[in-house]
């Protein structure tokens, strides 16, 4: 593993730009799984089968 100390710039920003990117998918993720679990809960007025 590379000294994130001595890395330059550009793979700074890349890296950041990564995570950033990881980021907005798993709270996008969360907000998809969270609408489909309202969805399905209004669809059934919240009672099993």
């Amino acid at each position: 593993m590379s000294d994130p100390n001595q890395e330059s710039e550009a793979a700074a920003k890349a890296r950041r730009a990564r995570n950033l990117l990881l980021a907005g998918a798993l709270i996008g993720f969360v907000v998809l799984i969270f609408v489909i679990t309202v969805i399905k809960i209004g669809h059934n007025g919240g009672l099993t089968p």
